[in-house]
């Protein structure tokens, strides 16, 4: 790996029905090159623990909602996170839900989303280091709901406003020795070129691997 730090991005493209890697990756890789140097994958063997471990952080832009990984790929990220690994969970990279032990790793279990349409952004916890210089914004998103895993302790960190209400957006916790962070936007490769999102993405990425 060299003396540059890393993270493995992993997501889908060959399976991936709703949201390809290929559409976002050049653009995650943008927003960490200086800070990191990001690989991707379609490789789910990149999950297992020594394969992880030279890493500093796991990005999950995965989009398989019905095929899980496999139990061995399960214990290799929960080992790597809950050894002191950080994790980035992007939009749809929550598909890891379709294995419950993941869905506990991210804190929530997606449930579905009204349509597609402009959205308003709040932050919800301004004074958590993630949160430092990002104000209300407002994109066009998927407003996705979840259902959070009520034995898994996590911050708020961003909310949307959307029919009269207002909705969790972004959430981070700790998970043994390591680190996990939600991001809720990310539909398409738009959603990667806001400026204010773009920093929330780094900012979450560089608090999950214990970067100042």
């Amino acid at each position: 790996m060299g003396s540059r730090r890393s993270a493995l991005l992993i997501g889908d493209n060959t399976i991936s029905k709703y949201h390809p890697l290929q559409a976002v990756e050049q653009e995650i890789v943008r927003v960490f090159q200086e800070y990191l140097d990001v690989s991707g994958t379609e490789d789910r063997d990149m999950l297992h623990a020594d394969r992880l471990q030279p890493y500093d952080l796991c990005i999950s832009y995965t989009d398989s909602w019905r095929v899980p990984v496999s139990p061995a790929q399960t214990a290799g990220l929960l080992t790597y996170v809950s050894g002191g690994g950080g994790l980035l969970v992007i939009h749809n990279g929550i598909s890891l839900q379709a294995r419950y032990e993941l869905s506990q790793l991210a804190g929530a279990k997606f449930t579905g989303h009204p349509p597609y349409g402009p959205l308003e952004f709040h932050p919800a916890a301004a004074d958590h280091d993630i949160m430092k210089g990002i104000g209300a914004f407002s994109m066009d998103e998927e407003p996705y709901r979840f259902d959070f895993d009520p034995m898994t302790e996590k911050t708020v960190l961003l909310e949307y406003s959307h029919e009269g209400a207002r909705w969790p957006a972004a959430w981070a916790h700790e998970y043994g020795l390591g680190r996990v962070v939600y991001l809720m936007p990310g539909h398409h490769v738009q959603s990667f070129l806001h400026p204010e999102y773009r920093k929330l993405i780094l900012q979450g990425g560089q608090w999950a691997s214990r970067k100042a």
